[in-house]
């Protein structure tokens, strides 16, 4: 179904209905595909494949085989430092670290070589300055496996970048105020964010994102191989970069998301024509979001510009859909904002053309 003339009504109403059940106050369009749709989503599929964007078996098996290899180390390290903590021999057995994913990788659009975003969750006597950035930067220096260390302490979100077996690895910290972390530790459940300060919420918020992302989505396959096409359309077409106020992964991830949403049933190819039509006539700076945004509950700011000054000067505000909900397009431009309408602009004629 064609968007037409209704989408601007979809975009005014973003702002008033991030308070109703899953933030879609938005007009649904429930139609599916075309035989047309279902042969344009063949090609699509088919240039992807072509264009090199999917990682082989052999590759998939060594990332996978490197997660492994850190889990393992990063228990290991946690295990030592509870034993010269003096804690007692249950409390080392019981000690743990678990390893999450997020970015690209964990959303599931990674393309041979990039770099594997994780995150080590650790108990709360293991610190991120001395503990991860000191003892444990140590212990990777030492292991042949792992080369271009480059720890990142002072970073926004603080990271320690390495390459282990030829494999790009972000690794972050977070301490959590639990003395030991359960295996099958639940990372959207907000408990994890009690009494730690906003370095370690950062630090948490990406994998909290990623979840929350795919867990919005109507149909996840199809959302990654839309998202997979618009990230490679935003790089061809030089809008692909948070640091120089366009936009970044987890940005193109929520506005793919929220098509996915409006759009249920629509296959991959419907969804990369629906998304040029929305983002075309969205009345910005009406903001985009996946669901409501929660309540301020635990006492970390959450984006909300009728409260906050700052927030009212966001030209292109993309809300995260987990708490504490921000905008995650900040660096946006009002010339930046400018060249991305022109691409959407762009794109839609294209998509108008072909189809």
């Amino acid at each position: 179904m064609v968007v037409g003339s209704q989408t601007p009504s979809v975009a005014a109403s973003a702002q008033s209905g991030n308070k109703r059940k899953g933030g879609a106050a938005n007009k649904v369009f429930l139609a599916g595909p075309s035989e047309a749709d279902l042969q344009r989503n063949a090609d699509l599929e088919k240039f992807l494949v072509d264009s090199g964007l999917y990682e082989t078996e052999e590759e998939a098996e060594k990332r996978q085989e490197v997660l492994g290899r850190i889990d393992q180390i990063v228990k290991a390290w946690v295990k030592q430092l509870t034993r010269l903590r003096g804690y007692t021999d249950q409390m080392v057995e019981e000690a743990n670290a678990v390893l999450f994913t997020f970015g690209s990788y964990r959303l599931g659009v990674h393309g041979p070589g990039a770099d594997v975003d994780t995150l080590c969750v650790g108990p709360s006597y293991v610190n991120r300055e001395e503990d991860f950035f000191i003892i444990l930067h140590d212990l990777l220096a030492d292991m042949e496996e792992v080369t271009e260390l480059q720890p990142v302490p002072d970073a926004h979100v603080p990271v320690m970048k390495f390459k282990f077996l030829g494999i790009s690895i972000d690794l972050l910290y977070a301490s959590i105020s639990l003395l030991v972390v359960p295996e099958e530790l639940d990372i959207s459940n907000e408990s994890v964010l009690h009494q730690v300060d906003e370095q370690t919420v950062r630090s948490l918020n990406g994998c909290r994102v990623a979840d929350q992302i795919l867990k919005h989505v109507p149909n996840v396959e199809h959302f990654r191989t839309a998202l997979r096409c618009l990230k490679f359309w935003a790089k061809r077409r030089g809008v692909y970069s948070n640091v120089t106020g366009f936009l970044g992964g987890v940005n193109w991830a929520l506005l793919v998301a929220r098509v996915c949403q409006l759009y249920p049933n629509a296959i991959p190819s419907m969804l990369v024509s629906r998304f040029f039509r929305v983002y075309t006539l969205w009345r910005w700076p009406n903001p985009v979001m996946l669901c409501p945004i929660e309540e301020d509950e635990l006492g970390f700011p959450v984006w909300d510009p009728r409260k906050n000054p700052r927030d009212r000067l966001h030209h292109m505000p993309i809300i995260t859909p987990a708490y504490p909900c921000m905008n995650s397009s900040y660096n946006v431009s009002i010339s930046t904002l400018r060249v991305m309408i022109e691409q959407f602009q762009f794109g839609n004629k294209t998509c108008e053309v072909s189809g």
